[in-house]
């Protein structure tokens, strides 16, 4: 199906994505039913006969049509869109797990700094709880997205941007860069994978058990 899949955002995961993923369809409806519209419209244009029809007024299609209409529709998606992008972001009160994620060419390093923990090419986070992503680079241009996740943003070097990521289903998840970053972009892949609470605190427990000491 082509709404489904791995890299698809219509099939979310996750309560940020959840919100896209409604927005976009309320827009499409929207935007399905304005078309239908102006196919009727047009299609009367073509079949009246002037002969049997006054002129029409354009003062009249140019005031609802060109200015009304657009301006309803901006005002609405404004309305129903700003929430949806407030929830996304980071807020400073949440108790939320932090990660560091560093874009390199062409491999995803990630560290927990209060565990002590560092991986590659793999996230590991409890469900059902915010997680801030600090997110950088080490050479170019990249841009973390996990799609059924509902999040991206560009990783810049030099600069910390913070990405909020939340997972409502235990399960495995994959993301990508979207920026092209060189050539090695294609295959510059990780997997996020989401764990019950008390699974991801036995997986940081096992994590914990497996780093060397600093004497070994």
């Amino acid at each position: 199906m082509g709404c489904s899949g791995p890299f698809s955002t219509l099939d979310p995961q996750g309560p940020a994505a959840a919100e896209v993923a409604q927005l976009w369809w309320g827009m499409l409806g929207f935007a399905s039913l304005i078309l239908l519209a102006v196919v009727v419209l047009w299609h009367y244009a073509i079949k009246r006969r002037a002969e049997h029809n006054p002129p029409a007024r354009t003062s009249g299609w140019i005031i609802w049509g060109g200015l009304a209409l657009p301006a309803v529709s901006i005002t609405a998606l404004l309305i129903a869109g700003v929430p949806v992008g407030q929830r996304m972001m980071p807020l400073p009160d949440e108790n939320a797990l932090r990660i560091q994620v560093t874009g390199h060419q062409w491999y995803w390093l990630v560290t927990y700094p209060e565990h002590g923990l560092q991986l590659t090419d793999e996230l590991h986070i409890p469900v059902n709880t915010p997680v801030h992503l600090h997110l950088t680079s080490a050479d170019v241009i990249h841009s973390f997205w996990v799609p059924r996740l509902g999040v991206k943003l560009d990783m810049l070097p030099g600069r910390t941007n913070v990405l909020r990521l939340e997972a409502s289903t235990a399960g495995v998840y994959r993301g990508h860069c979207a920026e092209y970053c060189g050539l090695g972009h294609a295959h510059m892949q990780f997997t996020v994978r989401a764990h019950e609470q008390p699974d991801f605190a036995v997986w940081l427990k096992v994590q914990r058990l497996r780093e060397p000491t600093k004497d070994e």
